[in-house]
Parts: C-alpha cells; sequence; structure tokens
C-alpha cells in the first residue's frame, strides 16, 4: 500500500512499540502472567499481535471487568521483571533516527506504553537525546488515537500537527492517531496490511522497515546521510 508520496517533514512522530523497537515477546508475556493470575486462557503470538493497541487504561475494564486495576497491578510487575531484558532495536532504527536527527528533523515518540516505562527503555538504548519529547500512556489528558498525545509531543518544539508531521507507526491505532491529529500517516512494517485493516483510517504509505524510511526522506530533498 503506497499511495502519493508524502510531503517532505520538518517534523516525525514516531511509535515505539515494534516501530522503532521488537517488543511482542515482552508484550504477549506480560499479558500471559496477568492471564495465568486470573486463570483465563492464554493468547498465542497470533492473538497478542491482534488484540494489543489501546491503553491499558482505556482496554483493562472491558478485559478484566472491576478487577481491572488489579490486573494493571499484575501486567505492570510483570512488565517491569522483563521488558529491559527483552529491549531489541529493529534493524535499521538506530541508524534511521541518527540520520534523520543530523537532518535537523525533529523527532518525538508516541507511545501507549507508560511513560515512565518508555523513557527507561529509550534511556538504555542511548536514544533519549535523539528526541524532543517520549510521550508515553497516562502523560497527556488521553491516550492514542487521541490527538492530545500528539499535541504534546510537538509542543516542545512550538510545532502544531499538519501535513509535513508525519506520524509513523505499525498498527491501525497510530494510523487512525495521525489522521486524528492532523498528521501524514505513514504505516512501517514488514507485513503488508491485511483486507480491510485500513479502510477508515488509509495511511498515506507503507515502508517495510527503518532502512525504507530514510530512503524515502532522502528522496524528498531531505538531506540525510546514507545509513
Amino acid at each position: 500500500m503506497s499511495r502519493s508520496l508524502p510531503p517532505p517533514p520538518r517534523a516525525v512522530v514516531f511509535d515505539w512499540d515494534n516501530t522503532l523497537v521488537d517488543s511482542w515477546l515482552c508484550i504477549q508475556e506480560s499479558y500471559n502472567r496477568t492471564f495465568r493470575h486470573f486463570g483465563m486462557p492464554q493468547w498465542d503470538m497470533d492473538e497478542t499481535r491482534a488484540n494489543v493497541a489501546r491503553s491499558l487504561r482505556d482496554s483493562f475494564p472491558s478485559m478484566f471487568g472491576e478487577r481491572w486495576e488489579e490486573a494493571r497491578e499484575v501486567f505492570y510487575r510483570s512488565f517491569e521483571e522483563i521488558h529491559l531484558s527483552h529491549l531489541r532495536p529493529l534493524p535499521g532504527a538506530a541508524g534511521m533516527l541518527g540520520g534523520l536527527a543530523e537532518a535537523g528533523l525533529y523527532l518525538a515518540v508516541v507511545s501507549n506504553k507508560v511513560g515512565s516505562y518508555l523513557r527507561t527503555e529509550a534511556d538504555a538504548l542511548g536514544w533519549t537525546p535523539l528526541f524532543g519529547r517520549l510521550v508515553g500512556a497516562n502523560d497527556a489528558e488521553a491516550d492514542k488515537p487521541h490527538p492530545a498525545p500528539v499535541r504534546l509531543a510537538l509542543e516542545a518544539a512550538g510545532l502544531d500537527p499538519g501535513e509535513d508531521v508525519w506520524f509513523v507507526g505499525d498498527s491501525a491505532i497510530d494510523v487512525q492517531c495521525a489522521v486524528n491529529s492532523g498528521c501524514t500517516p505513514i504505516l512501517l512494517r514488514p507485513e503488508a496490511p491485511r483486507p480491510g485493516e485500513f479502510d477508515h483510517w488509509p495511511p498515506v504509505h507503507h515502508l517495510r522497515g527503518c532502512d525504507g524510511l530514510a530512503t524515502l526522506v532522502r528522496e524528498l530533498a531531505v538531506p540525510i546521510s546514507p545509513i
């Protein structure tokens, strides 16, 4: 799915999990530890990928009912135990981010991962200086797909959302957030879109990896160095 070329970016807002870092095993295990605590069926990887997108404050009340706060505590305890040991950058992510930052583009992150965990992971990878702001769940008045975290991420640079602000992510909720925010939605993941997945909020462009995004930015006459 590649439509017309997007406008050259002045800023790029990234999703975090499975856009810049590989998080699926960590996410799956954290959910399954929570499910085991409640005696609920566990998820395989396909189910994890299909069901995880919204923040816990948006998804857990419907999943766990009146015990959702207990479930949240179990999930966060499980996640804290394993997330740094599972942390892996996706191929080409470090070079892409370095090149974009060197070119003078404003970079930020908007994630539905809790903000403190997000910033801890960015610190562990040495990526924090590359971003003007790292916005996670609970940092803004609402989480993705609401536009509030995007506005918060851009506020640090005095920028407003617009077509020359790219929102780059791997899921429908990222594309929806971009559309809600008035930014250009860029889908970044190896897998092709599934039938019907983006009928309501189509991305402007689909790229299969970080190197492809860096190449596209160069082709749009933004002078970043080859990776």
